[in-house]
């Protein structure tokens, strides 16, 4: 669908210039704007495509109301990037060893940790850690939302802290324009926030049919701000961002300690870790009122708050530095944006794609990955283009180890 096509559906503001956006998405996309319980447009980022629940790439603010499917299953996925002192002409000549260790220290895919991660001997951030830590698992204890919870495997939700997950959640080493590496990853809440996100999507369904809600689609059930269903998610929703959080901050802690292992020495960083989530809800103020704002596949860019847009396995990432824009709720995209499902990518690419499309990239090149091609991303270039309003770039980053699930 072209930019002009956009522009006519009612209620939304897009940045889509030069980025095609699928019949799908924007079929979505106008269910989504005719809810009754908008508080103004929906912003449609240059990322977006077609999801479950709502499109990705699209920001919903809505009054006294959330749609617990917008948020999505995934609740706090999100980015974590950390500038390193090292640069890259200090990086082994095969960086396969390096990768061996990094995945022996941050379980992938459905894996989990044996026991539960304790950073706290590990130096003064470990300790401060282990203090956030002790913190997320009191708060676990007293969620209201457990009481609807049938099944919940308390010691998994422990283990699989400080872990990667799978689809396109990732590890990487990047090495900037000045030629200094970053570690950056890319994951969220793992089960637990699937099973938080899954009881409130049902929950909310039950209140539609219960009210006799007539829906275009069920997935946009909402839950009312003031009911017992909707201050149950929201505690969970909250506490689930920071267990997301905490997730890539453990894992950034490994990937330094690994890399220490692998240099034989402390190393350092330049500055404090920019993280950012992109699937998550919270209370902010637009346009002079407070309303609730849905960042599906979108990050929050305040003027002056840095964020983070990975391009796909293969391509330029960036740290930008937000402008605020008001139209878009100050937010910008969250990535490439598949352009292309991942049965598509499958039946359209070979592994000899993959092995041209990734040279030069220590990464997996096997079946197993072919989903996350970078030819099923769209082009990152394109995607930042259309967004100039929205951020400005602080950092261009290149890919040079990249570890999936």
């Amino acid at each position: 669908m072209s930019l002009e096509e956009m522009t006519q559906i009612e209620n939304l503001k897009s940045w889509t210039a030069g980025v095609e956006v699928e019949w799908d998405a924007a079929q979505q996309l106008r269910k989504l704007a005719a809810l009754p319980i908008l508080a103004g447009h929906v912003a449609v980022m240059p990322d977006v495509h077609f999801g479950k629940g709502a499109t990705v790439g699209s920001v919903i603010a809505t009054r006294a109301a959330i749609i617990p499917a917008a948020v999505g299953v995934d609740i706090g996925c999100g980015m974590a990037a950390i500038r390193t002192a090292i640069s890259s002409s200090q990086l082994p000549d095969s960086l396969h060893g390096l990768r061996s260790r990094i995945e022996a220290s941050v379980p992938v895919g459905f894996s989990a940790h044996e026991e539960a991660v304790d950073p706290g001997r590990d130096g003064l951030r470990g300790r401060a850690l282990a203090n956030s830590g002790k913190k997320l698992a009191a708060r676990f204890e007293s969620l209201m939302i457990r009481e609807v919870v049938r099944e919940l495997d308390t010691a998994k939700v422990s283990r699989q802290l400080g872990t990667l997950g799978g689809g396109n959640h990732f590890i990487e080493l990047c090495v900037d324009e000045s030629d200094v590496v970053w570690v950056m990853l890319h994951s969220g809440s793992r089960n637990i926030g699937k099973t938080i996100g899954e009881v409130a999507i049902g929950m909310a369904r039950e209140v539609a049919e219960h009210e006799e809600r007539k829906l275009t689609d069920r997935d946009l059930a909402w839950l009312d701000e003031g009911s017992p269903q909707f201050e149950m998610y929201v505690e969970g929703l909250r506490w689930a961002q920071d267990y997301a959080a905490h997730n890539r901050a453990l894992m950034l802690h490994a990937i330094l300690n690994a890399l220490q292992v692998e240099f034989g020495r402390e190393i350092a960083t330049m500055e404090g870790a920019v993280s950012c989530h992109h699937n998550y809800a919270s209370v902010e103020e637009h346009f002079g009122r407070q309303v609730w704002v849905t960042r599906k596949g979108a990050v929050s860019a305040r003027k002056g708050e840095l964020g983070i847009i990975p391009g796909s396995m293969g391509a330029k990432s960036y740290i930008v530095r937000g402008k605020g824009n008001p139209d878009s709720y100050c937010s910008c995209s969250h990535g490439a944006g598949r352009r292309m499902s991942r049965g598509a990518a499958k039946r359209l690419y070979t592994l000899e794609d993959l092995e041209r499309q990734t040279a030069g990239i220590e990464c997996r090149k096997d079946a197993g990955v072919l989903d996350e091609i970078p030819g099923a991303y769209k082009d990152i270039d394109a995607v930042m283009a259309a967004q100039t309003d929205l951020v400005e770039v602080v950092h261009t980053l290149r890919q040079v180890m990249c570890i999936k699930g």
